[in-house]
């Protein structure tokens, strides 16, 4: 396994991580889930993009 291979793990686990901060955020505060949310979908973007051959 390769830093290359880290880091996708490190991005997925990072977006699971804040898709569940989304859970948790959405009934107390809103603005604070969609912050969340985006960031997860940012995380789980750079990750898949890492698995596209020459992207």
């Amino acid at each position: 396994m390769n830093s290359g291979d880290l880091l996708i793990v490190g991005l997925l686990a990072l977006a699971g991580f804040l898709v569940g901060g989304v859970v948790s955020f959405w009934s107390r505060n809103k603005f604070g889930a969609v912050v969340c949310a985006v960031l997860a979908v940012l995380a789980l973007g750079a990750a898949v993009l890492r698995l596209v051959p020459g992207a």
